[in-house]
């Protein structure tokens, strides 16, 4: 808590309200995030319907978003990433209080498509908080961005499950719609508009320094290693909950905090990472990554051959930590990698590929699981993480060696 608070004030008064918007808003859209398989399976008029739809209901927003997150982070550097941020938090709040409406799974899987193209609140979110931080500490900025977002899924869940209890589902999504369209309204009342015509300086100690001619194969090869970093996380999504049943026999309160320490572990080791990489050259950033993916190479096949419950989770609370070092120092090289006048684009490209990556891996996930057995989930994970190794190994060969990008 001290941490964060410090991270908070370091950031100032705006960091901490985009923080705030973030942690309540993406709270607020996973509070139904658990339950959908209920919802879906009490609406789907046979077993085959409800095998399709309760894959899509959680892929249709990810392709919602791989699809349009590149064209709202352009209309975000023409017109501002701060009407980007009220636009999809509106959007947010018209799907959600139309899907508390619908019922057919098919308008839902419609509406979720829809809720994914016309929102994706967190790349404008990221470029905004570039913008009003002057380019300083991308990767605790990003961070902690990111801490916001596990945080608030973790209290969404919870709290999504306490309205379950006692109401209907659309209760969920009514509550969700409300929340998103207050964060509109703060959103566009309270948050400043970044100086027009203007780039933030660049901090004397940055992480790295790019040139022109090397930075759009840069930031294409960190694109490419973050989404396989992403696709091998997202394989577990669908199948986790089954895995548990079949090889532990758990109870559903221990997959529940099962999963959730993965969050967890992100949300503690986020910011350690940040701190570490703080004013660190490019090299140095992407050698840990190559520590970091044969770390989770090594986790995920230790997690995938053990037959004790509590050391499995201890495996996945410490899967969580070495991913706080991924996706948010990743970014922050790609954001540096880039003029502060394309943040919206090249984040909103950087969305679009992490969905993209995402949908790939819940749909391996799937098939494998369906076609091999659930024995072959984690050999995948492991599989992807060795393919991850070695492109983040060569990325981090070809830093050391090129001038143009600095060690």
């Amino acid at each position: 808590m001290t941490n964060a608070s410090a991270a908070l004030r370091g950031f100032g008064p705006v960091f901490a309200l985009l923080f705030a918007l973030q942690f309540v808003s993406m709270g607020a859209m996973e509070m139904s995030g658990l339950f959908w398989p209920i919802h879906i399976k009490a609406l789907s008029p046979s077993e085959s319907v409800f095998s399709l739809a309760g894959i899509g209901v959680y892929i249709c927003p990810m392709l919602g978003v791989s699809l349009t997150s590149a064209f709202w982070g352009r209309m975000g550097d023409r017109y501002g990433n701060r009407l980007m941020m009220v636009r999809a938090l509106a959007g947010l709040a018209i799907t959600q209080l139309l899907i508390a409406f619908a019922q057919d799974v098919w308008t839902i899987l419609a509406l979720r498509f829809l809720q994914g193209a016309f929102a994706g609140y967190i790349a404008p979110a990221q470029a905004y908080g570039v913008q009003v931080t002057g380019g300083r500490d991308r990767a605790g900025l990003f961070a902690w961005l990111q801490v916001a977002t596990n945080v608030g899924s973790l209290g969404g869940a919870f709290l999504g499950g306490l309205i379950l209890d006692a109401l209907p589902f659309a209760a969920i999504n009514l509550t969700a719609g409300a929340i998103c369209a207050l964060c509109a309204v703060i959103a566009w009342a309270s948050l400043p508009q970044p100086p027009t015509g203007t780039r933030g300086p660049r901090p004397a100690k940055t992480i790295t320094t790019f040139h022109p001619s090397s930075a759009g194969a840069s930031v294409v090869g960190l694109l490419v290693l973050m989404g396989m970093l992403l696709a091998s996380r997202m394989v577990l999504q669908v199948p986790f909950s089954l895995y548990m049943t079949q090889v532990f026999g758990a109870r559903h309160w221990v997959t529940g905090l099962s999963y959730g320490l993965l969050a967890l572990g992100f949300v503690a080791g986020a910011p350690l990472w940040a701190r570490l990489f703080n004013g660190r050259a490019k090299s140095y950033v992407l050698g840990w990554s190559v520590l970091i993916s044969a770390g989770c190479l090594a986790i995920t096949h230790l997690a995938g051959i053990t037959g004790s419950i509590g050391f499995f989770a201890t495996l996945y609370f410490v899967w969580g930590a070495l991913l706080g070092g991924t996706t948010p120092a990743l970014l922050s090289l790609i954001s540096a990698a880039t003029q502060n006048d394309r943040q919206g684009s090249v984040l909103g490209l950087a969305q679009s590929c992490q969905q993209g990556a995402s949908v790939v891996g819940i749909v391996a996930g799937v098939a494998v699981t369906q076609f091999i057995g659930l024995e072959a989930a984690f050999p995948l994970v492991s599989t992807l993480y060795a393919l991850s190794l070695l492109v983040a190994l060569g990325i981090w060969l070809k830093a050391r060696h090129s001038p143009d990008e600095g060690n």
